[in-house]
Formats: structure tokens, sequence, C-alpha cells
């Protein structure tokens, strides 16, 4: 699944359905008092130079998370980060907090750092979570149970082949896998060295899109168990963007010059492929380019498209041939799903004093018709 993101970098999606972790109230617009006193820039500034941030002034502070995601048993986390406004450098602060299935704060952390870095970011999975490694290899992966204590993860670099349960943790630079049967990280086998985009779904099959050097078309190549099932032809004039895979439904984004013109997609384990190129999503209207595509795959097969900051469409059925525009109480700059659930971001797109209209996260569970902001009991 893919991960939400903020100030151009995606986070973690989600794994796990929850109910009971999230509280919520009716949607309402955003907004603080603190803001037109002057008195928010004041606190926001002390957050971020303070050396020994309170996690619950760093999550004031940032006002919404830059990530949400859930473990098995409904336990939620969420990522906050609040950086320099001023410059692109300088002192910042981040956090995270683990809410339990009651709704009630269980652990929480919070950290001094710098405008530059990039904030930790955790992948739900059986027990816990897994931080994803970001510029520091696979060294940088570690666990949190449901409870928020910290564990060691094994990191080898033997090539593991996919097998049920097993997480993407990361796609590129390195490319690696997660099993939370033994707590290890390590890279996937069999995956082509021309691959530039992979997806791992829940029955252990790795899908890569495969980008030959040649004049050769792009190939979304499938893999279980070390050995290759299939594979099928990017449509030329379009070249890849964005893959998906779950329940035997895989969907490839296809771009065309500085946009995103439709999609290949499979609800067959990849038997049959077709092009979808209007179902109801009007394509050229999605003018912020491939870099802000939002594709995800719900639980019953139906894939959301959209872009961040922008529109949404959800297919009406698993056979996604046919989508609706879903209205959005705010402008999402972050959206990602976990079973049927679906769950937006209303953010600032760069660090600012201020809130935005709506800020925070959003949750609907009927598809869309109805949303809920969340706020956590305590």
């Amino acid at each position: 699944m893919a991960w939400l993101r903020k100030h151009g970098r995606r986070a973690v999606g989600l794994v796990a359905a929850a109910s009971a972790a999230l509280a919520v109230t009716a949607c309402g617009p955003g907004g603080s008092d603190d803001a037109a006193s002057g008195g928010r820039e004041a606190k926001y500034k002390r957050v971020i130079e303070d050396p020994h941030p309170r996690p619950a002034d760093v999550i004031e502070a940032a006002g919404a998370p830059v990530g949400v995601v859930l473990a098995d048993d409904g336990s939620l986390l969420l990522t906050y980060d609040a950086g320099n406004v001023e410059d692109d450098e300088g002192p910042a602060a981040t956090a995270w907090r683990i809410v339990g299935p009651d709704g009630r704060t269980v652990a929480e952390h919070a950290q001094h750092g710098d405008a530059e870095a990039v904030p930790a970011a955790f992948k739900g999975v059986h027990g816990g979570f897994v931080r994803v490694p970001q510029d520091e290899g696979a060294e940088g992966a570690y666990a949190l149970d449901v409870h928020g204590k910290r564990h060691k993860v094994v990191v080898t670099g033997t090539r593991l082949r996919t097998r049920p349960g097993d997480i993407l943790l990361a796609e590129l630079e390195p490319t690696l896998i997660y099993r939370p049967a033994t707590r290890t990280v390590a890279p996937p086998a069999g995956v082509p060295d021309d691959a530039v985009r992979l997806a791992v779904d829940e029955r252990g099959t790795a899908w890569s899109l495969e980008q030959p050097l040649t004049e050769d078309p792009e190939r979304v190549v499938r893999q279980r168990d070390g050995r290759t099932l299939g594979s099928t032809a990017v449509p030329k004039p379009y070249a890849g963007g964005i893959l998906v895979a779950r329940g035997g439904t895989a969907a490839l984004s296809l771009a065309q010059g500085e946009g995103v013109r439709g999609l290949l997609v499979t609800t067959d384990g990849g038997e049959h492929w077709r092009t979808l190129l209007a179902g109801g999503i009007p394509w050229r209207d999605l003018k912020r380019g491939p870099e802000s595509l939002v594709l995800e795959l719900l639980a019953d097969g139906r894939l959301l498209v959209g872009e961040e900051g922008g529109r949404f469409w959800l297919a009406a059925d698993r056979t996604n041939t046919a989508f609706h525009e879903l209205k959005t109480p705010a402008t999402f700059t972050s959206f990602t799903v976990d079973g049927t659930t679906l769950y937006g971001i209303a953010d600032a797109t760069t660090s600012t004093y201020d809130l935005v209209r709506g800020e925070g996260l959003w949750i609907s569970r009927d598809g869309g018709r109805e949303w809920r902001r969340y706020e956590q009991r305590g």
C-alpha cells in the first residue's frame, strides 16, 4: 500500500483495519485563534527550537499528521513533523503517538531535528509497526510493538523469496521487504535488475515494472516463490507509473508526456489486462503531473484514483470500469485507504505557522459519502 505524504514526501500506508481506535467528530472547518494573535507563531518557534520537545507540543504545532498507520489489533500510529517556516534549513521537531483500540494514548515520543531530515515513517504489521528506512539503508529499520517498545529487526543482504505475509517496506534504493514472523528486513529475490516499480500482494506475489534500456516496451512482471508467472507489455505510447496489487487485482498508471492518461488493469491475477482511458475519470483534467498521482486499492478490489491537493474518483465495483468523483470536506494533500476505509489529510503544502481550512485527519467508512474528522479521546 502506498503511504501518506506531506511536503512532497509519501508516508506509510495503512495495513490493517480498525474502528475503535478512531474517535471522531462531525466535519467542520479548521483554524486557530492563536494564528491571528501571533501566539501560535511563538509557540511553534519554541517547539522547533526546543532540544527536548514534548510530544503534545509537537503535535499541536504540526496541526496535522504526516502519516497514519494501523497495526493488526487496531492500534493507530500517527507521525508529526514541525519544520522551519522561514527556510528549508534550520531546526525542526518530529513526534509519533500510538493510540490503542480504545482511542487513548498508549505511547508517544518526540525529538529535535533539522528541517532537511526526512521524518520517520512507519508501516503497520502484525504486532505493531516497523520503521521505513530512509536515506540510511536497511540499518535504519526497527520495530515498535503496540505498546511503543522498540525492538531490533534482523537486517540481511541475503535475498528472500516473497511469501504470504511479507510487506513491501521500501520500493526503491534499496528495495526491501519485511517479514513480520521473523522481524527480518531483506531485499526480495528474483526482482528484475531493470525494475523501477514494485508491489507485493498478500499472496506473496511480487509485481514489478520492468523498464529496459533498449527500445523494447516496458513490462509488468509477476513472480511468486522465485518463479516468473507471466508478464504483459505496457501499451505504447505510454510509460508506466505507480503500481498497486491486491487480491488478484493489479493496476499501473499510464503516463504520456507530463500527464497521467489512464490505467493498465487486471482483475484476475494477471491473466488478462485492459487499458482504461475513460471510465468517468477526466484524465486530462489531472494537471499536477504523475508525481502527484494517488492510486490506491481497496480490500474489495475497487480502485481509487486522484491527485494530491486535487480531485479523487472511486470505482463503482471491483471490475474498475466506472468511477464516480468523491466529495471531500477539505482539500486533501494526502490520501490512502485501509481495507475499505478512506483516510485523507488536509494540510499546508509547506511548513506554516497557521492552519489551513479543515486541517487534520479525515475518515470515511462508507465510500466517501460521509466524512468525519479524527479527534482523540485523551
